[in-house]
């Protein structure tokens, strides 16, 4: 009987990434497998706090074992930002495109493109808490390149590539990505619970 694990969101992509990594001996669920409807406001200033706020979520709700992660993109030039603030960097409701927007305005005339993709990940295990994090070094393109991922993808090029992460395929992105580290640190760690 494989372990119950359920993951804190309603994002379909996120879903589909873990259960890629995710040992056989888990099962894991999303927020929608559960009929949660209500969206977890994340209303913290950093990504780990974000993470906890929604893995505490399901824990006061008594759902058990559980995990959240939040990620965003780091831009050196722009002190961080936008950071914890990427996913509404233009404002509501959510747009991607205008944050992309808003990113190539911001640094037009900007020669340091160095960048970050982070993620954080709270598991709350057996009544004990973990942090995870995974992070990919890259650039800011001046223009969007490729039609595939979301997000940022389009704009970020990772170290080592001169393509952007829309442009690579989802195989290498999940290998050299952010939340795949991180994906693969926690389910290192649950493999050595077994």
């Amino acid at each position: 009987m494989p372990y119950p694990l359920i993951f804190a969101t309603h994002n379909t992509h996120k879903v589909e990434e873990i259960k890629k990594f995710a040992p056989s001996e888990f099962h894991v669920s999303s927020l929608a497998d559960l009929g949660w409807t209500t969206p977890i406001e994340e209303t913290g200033k950093t990504l780990e706090a974000n993470a906890w706020i929604k893995t505490h979520t399901l824990v006061e709700a008594r759902k058990g074992n559980c995990f959240a992660d939040d990620s965003g993109l780091e831009i050196e030039a722009l002190d961080g930002q936008p950071g914890v603030f990427s996913a509404r960097f233009a404002g509501e409701p959510v747009d991607a495109n205008k944050n992309m927007d808003k990113v190539l305005r911001l640094m037009a005339n900007e020669n340091n493109r160095a960048a970050q993709f982070r993620t954080v990940i709270a598991l709350y295990w057996q009544g004990k808490k973990y942090t995870f994090e995974g992070r990919v070094k890259g650039e800011i393109l001046h223009e969007r390149r490729g039609r595939g991922g979301f997000g940022y993808d389009p704009i970020f090029v990772p170290q080592g590539y001169d393509k952007s992460f829309a442009e690579l395929s989802p195989e290498i992105k999940n290998q050299i990505g952010h939340r795949g580290k991180a994906l693969y640190e926690m389910t290192r760690f649950l493999k050595q619970l077994l």
